[in-house]
């Protein structure tokens, strides 16, 4: 899963290239690494093995999803605090593909 997020963020940097410039490719890039750090913080914490019945197992799912959300708001704070030449569009819309890749990866395990 995470090559293939690695390469959706890469096709969003290339595309962005002519249309924003190299800050749109470097803002693409971002928005590609914030999708896969967070959904990284969620797997860490909400697949550890210490979930030995189904109340446990909830729990961790809840708070895989709590440091999913806090990397996200964190990276993405950031990155708006920290690159005042972040190009916007490019972005939201690697950060959002990637999403949706880790989305359809899941259900294709089902």
């Amino acid at each position: 899963m995470l090559n293939r997020q690695a390469f959706v963020a890469l096709g969003v940097a290339v595309i962005a290239a002519p249309f924003s410039g190299a800050w749109g490719s470097v803002s693409a890039l971002i928005g590609g690494v914030i999708g896969i750090l967070s959904g990284a913080a969620y797997a860490w914490r909400a697949f550890r093995r210490d979930a030995v019945d189904p109340k446990q197992a909830y729990q961790a799912q809840l708070l895989g999803e709590a440091y999913k959300f806090l990397v996200t708001v964190l990276l993405f704070a950031a990155v708006f605090l920290g690159c005042p030449d972040v190009a916007v569009g490019p972005l939201f819309v690697a950060y959002a593909l990637t999403f949706v890749v880790y989305w359809m990866a899941l259900l294709k395990q089902r």
